[in-house]
């Protein structure tokens, strides 16, 4: 049996919104799997969330950087905050950049003892735009969270910049999993399919009617993960969904507009930090003298 700490309680109440109580009951249920207490508990009709958002853990900064038809994106990770507040170490995520946009981005590597490039992402149409989006901006192209969007048309290219950014901020507020319903993983989507049909089935429902239930939630669920099908968070679309924005942004731009691609990138999400004992680091330290 897994040992249920607090901080694994308080992070699924943060994930899902559910009591302490019914958190701390998750996860003794599925011996501290946080993904599948999650799962639990929305079989229990007690939460909504469909997934556990990345723990932001590490420090260091996200630089994204494009150039008409191309653009890249790279996390650059750190010891410590104190570094990357730094106008030199700013400067080199920045280079790192510029180096991905020119010589592609699959080179990951470890540069000096404590600063690691940990990814590094690439996007490029024939005609067109990448646009990119830098959240949180400690100095131009470098920040907390970096988005790029590649937007395929031999319309006009300015209006193409403009509708880009647009959904580069969209993709770095919505997190979209896929561009569509084709592009998620399969295991996401037979994860959500089980989910909703366990949870139908404990309230008794028979299964021809949790069938048709579940093809509905599906289709919610893709609404909330799928970039062409979430609804804009720009108010002055009301409400409609992306690919409807881009369908009427044709207009302005003077072609077919297609989004081929996005990558989004959060500094840290996936690593989770060490939790420091100063005490006994100092203590380990008097030792080595």
């Amino acid at each position: 049996m897994a040992t249920i700490t607090a901080a694994m309680v308080k992070e699924l109440r943060e994930t899902t919104g559910v009591g302490m109580m019914d958190c701390k009951q998750a996860l003794a249920e599925n011996d501290g799997n946080m993904e599948a207490a999650i799962d639990w508990l929305r079989k229990k009709g007690l939460s909504k969330a469909a997934k556990k958002s990345g723990r932001i853990a590490a420090e260091g900064l996200i630089g994204a950087l494009t150039a008409g038809t191309k653009g890249v994106v790279v996390e650059v990770n750190s010891e410590t905050d104190f570094v990357a507040r730094n106008e030199q170490f700013q400067g080199l995520v920045k280079m790192i950049a510029q180096v991905a946009l020119k010589v592609g981005a699959d080179a990951i590597a470890t540069i000096g003892e404590n600063m690691t490039l940990r990814r590094a992402a690439s996007l490029e149409v024939s005609s067109g735009v990448v646009s990119s989006y830098v959240h949180n901006a400690v100095t131009e192209g470098a920040g907390k969270m970096g988005v790029i969007v590649a937007l395929e048309s031999a319309g006009k290219t300015d209006e193409l910049a403009v509708l880009g950014k647009q959904l580069a901020m969209h993709v770095a507020a919505a997190n979209p999993q896929a561009l569509d319903p084709a592009g998620l993983d399969p295991a996401a989507v037979t994860r959500e399919k089980d989910v909703l049909a366990d949870k139908y089935r404990q309230q008794g429902k028979p299964e021809n009617v949790i069938e048709k239930i579940v093809e509905s939630g599906l289709k919610t669920y893709y609404k909330e993960v799928c970039l062409l099908e979430q609804a804009s968070v720009h108010g002055e679309h009301n409400g409609k969904s992306v690919a409807q924005v881009l369908k009427e942004a044709e207009g302005k731009v003077g072609a077919p507009v297609k989004v081929t691609g996005f990558v989004r990138y959060a500094l840290g999400e996936g690593i989770e930090k060490q939790e420091s004992d100063f005490a006994a680091e100092v203590a380990a330290a008097s030792g080595k003298k």
